[in-house]
């Protein structure tokens, strides 16, 4: 299969173009490198694979590189921590509905002329942001209210996309849900905003790269967000790119939802206390304080996995601890070479 990849040097693109290339997929990518500046892939000299620097709104070029593709990934977005839906509320936005609008533009004409078979969107967790039922179960998120942030808000708006293009031109789809991706690779985005957190500035706003960052600094107390009962399922990027291209190769995923989550719910306090064990040794006491949150840090955000396990036969299986062992040799050497 010839597979086109929207922002595929990104940080969830990256895993999947790795797990395509392993299963035998001709890829090319696509990516406009806003978000980190040009990095170095493993894969780029794979025979396999061709990068094509350019714009996803694009729709002429994104036209021309779905003529000889079979599938569709659609991951490319403005994404970033909690305090990048704060700083870009407004372009996470509009840049977000561009890149779509464009991406099922072109998907429209390629299924018209006959090649492309369905396109697989990587929506999120945040569609869920407002619900107050958990596990939140596929279908969930067009009966509970709508997300307040306009990240949650847009990415919404990617999957009535994914069923628009399909009820007026019968382009298929899937819709993939990834839940707090965690792995290595990703570096301080050009854009990022420097928070204070007790006494060291961070500017990633993902937790675990986060804490990471400031037990390896020697904060003592540890600062968190809010009280640290907040409830996330940490999974591991590896896991989520596995379950993506399962979903865009299964023909009983078409025109259907899958949430892509580790079964596993952990605290931020419950994480903290990994990665400082991890990084301290089991003597050193863990004392924490906790900063103000922010306003669309949903304090519950737990999928069911039941769906994605019972179709497409995938479970994330890597555990917090593994995903640390490997996170945390890669941000104390990222730190050494200034690079996060």
């Amino acid at each position: 299969m010839n597979v086109l990849v929207s922002g595929s040097s990104g940080f969830i693109g990256g895993y999947v173009v790795q797990e395509l290339l392993a299963r035998g997929h001709s890829v090319v990518g696509v990516d406009n490198f806003s978000k980190y500046g040009k990095v170095a892939k493993s894969y780029d000299d794979h025979p396999d694979y061709r990068l094509v620097e350019g714009d996803c709104r694009d729709v002429d070029l994104m036209v021309e590189l779905l003529a000889d593709c079979d599938h569709f990934i659609a991951g490319a977005a403005m994404i970033g921590g909690i305090s990048y839906f704060h700083a870009y509320a407004y372009d996470l936005l509009a840049t977000n509905e561009r890149i779509m609008a464009a991406s099922c533009d072109a998907a429209i004409k390629a299924v018209q002329a006959g090649r492309l078979q369905k396109v697989t969107y990587l929506s999120s967790s945040m569609v869920f942001e407002s619900t107050d039922t958990w596990p939140s179960v596929e279908g969930d998120e067009r009966t509970i209210a709508p997300p307040l942030s306009s990240y949650g808000f847009q990415k919404l708006a990617v999957e009535y996309f994914a069923r628009a293009a399909w009820d007026q031109y019968k382009v298929p789809y899937t819709i993939c849900r990834p839940f707090n991706c965690v792995g290595i690779g990703e570096a301080r985005a050009l854009g990022d905003v420097e928070v204070a957190s007790g006494n060291v500035k961070l500017a990633m706003s993902h937790v675990v790269p986060d804490l990471v960052q400031k037990v390896l600094k020697g904060q003592d107390p540890l600062h968190i967000l809010g009280d640290g009962s907040q409830v996330r399922h940490y999974t591991y990027g590896g896991d989520l790119a596995k379950g993506i291209v399962t979903a865009m190769e299964h023909p009983a995923a078409r025109n259907e939802d899958f949430n892509l989550s580790t079964a596993r719910s952990t605290t931020v306090l419950e994480l903290a206390e990994v990665i400082w064990r991890k990084i301290n040794g089991p003597d050193r006491p863990l004392n924490v304080v906790s900063d103000p949150g922010y306003e669309h840090d949903v304090n519950r955000r737990v999928p069911s996995t039941e769906k994605a396990k019972e179709v497409l036969g995938f479970e994330a299986t890597t555990s917090l601890e593994d995903m640390l062992d490997e996170v945390i040799p890669w941000i104390t050497q990222a730190l050494a070479d200034g690079r996060i």
